[in-house]
């Protein structure tokens, strides 16, 4: 077991900064011409955190909370505030927010999923009690797995039923140095240097 299911402290997270990395194979043709490819399906996040430590309270928790993952070798539950609803962030969820498939009239296993234009990206982490889901548009009840973001139908959905869900979800991931630097500014005032997470699949 290499993912500890347990969301890192959002207090300690403030300050925090990301980016989307993705990764484009480019071949210049005789022509001119270019030839963009992208083996990555979707885009993989990357957080930096530690700016918002400033107490040696906070600093002697994301200390902590570091070692307890031994460094970059557990996976923890992470709140990217910039992205982290169904749909907008200054609404709760709706189970209609985001189309997860389509009944067949044997399907009951649906993934969640959240939509960035054409691009779809699975929800693995939901956060619990947050997931609504509805079929056709009327909210239903189904089981949530909280650990992999599936759904699952006692009964499947008839064939061309709109399967949708609303929920809000931690992006998994990992510290990405086995290095963590702290400096004692005062009695009671601590620094974190700016501390690495990369988002992890799989």
């Amino acid at each position: 077991m290499t993912f500890h299911d347990i969301r890192f402290p959002a207090r300690l997270a403030f300050g925090s900064g990301v980016s989307i990395e993705r990764k484009t194979e480019i071949t210049s043709l005789a022509s001119g011409h270019e030839r963009r490819i992208s083996p990555w399906a979707q885009g993989r996040r990357h957080y930096l955190i530690g700016a918002g430590v400033r107490s040696l309270t906070d600093a002697a928790e994301l200390l902590s909370f570091y070692e307890a993952r031994e460094g970059r070798l557990y996976g923890f539950r992470f709140k990217a505030f910039a992205d982290f609803k169904s749909g907008a962030l200054n609404s709760a969820p709706s189970p209609t927010d985001q189309v997860i498939g389509s009944g067949d009239g044997v399907r009951k296993i649906f993934q969640l999923t959240k939509a960035y234009g054409a691009v779809m990206r699975p929800i693995t982490k939901p956060v619990e009690g947050t997931v609504t889901v509805a079929v056709n548009g009327v909210e239903t009840t189904a089981t949530v797995d909280h650990a992999t973001g599936v759904v699952t139908f006692s009964v499947a959905p008839v064939a061309g039923a709109v399967i949708s869900a609303g929920f809000e979800f931690d992006v998994p991931v990992r510290f990405n140095s086995d290095r963590i630097e702290m400096t004692l500014e005062s009695f009671e005032a601590g620094r974190v240097a700016a501390v690495a997470l990369i988002e992890i699949r799989g």
